[in-house]
């Protein structure tokens, strides 16, 4: 379901893919994260996904003008995920409430690989 943004002149309607698509550029631009991950149908792996593709690895669902977000990204070996996580959080629900103007009720990380540096 769209967001509605309620103004004096008329409603805006923002589609999913829109807030997707702030929501993954926002998580990615974040120190710690790699990428976002994709489930490859029927096959249960994950794969990363390259900036073009950010708003695959995300799940938006709005409900009252109030958005939940979920986002599956893939981290940087040796950070410290919950400061990872905590920072994904702020920034994307600054980023989302900043350029929809929708309310942000929940953002949901969840961290499906690590990626390790090949020496």
């Amino acid at each position: 379901m769209p967001g509605i943004v309620n103004t004096e002149c008329g409603n805006i309607v923002i589609a999913d893919d829109i807030i997707s698509t702030v929501a993954g550029c926002a998580a990615v631009e974040n120190y710690g994260i790699v990428g976002m991950a994709s489930q490859r149908a029927g096959e249960g792996l994950w794969e990363l996904l390259g900036r073009e593709n950010v708003k695959k690895g995300v799940v938006v669902s709005v409900e009252d003008n109030r958005c939940t977000i979920d986002l599956y990204v893939i981290v940087e070996y040796g950070v410290s995920l919950h400061a990872v996580a905590q920072n994904v959080i702020e920034n994307v629900t600054y980023r989302v409430r900043e350029t929809t103007g929708l309310e942000v009720a929940a953002v949901n990380v969840h961290v499906e690989g690590v990626r390790v540096q090949q020496a």
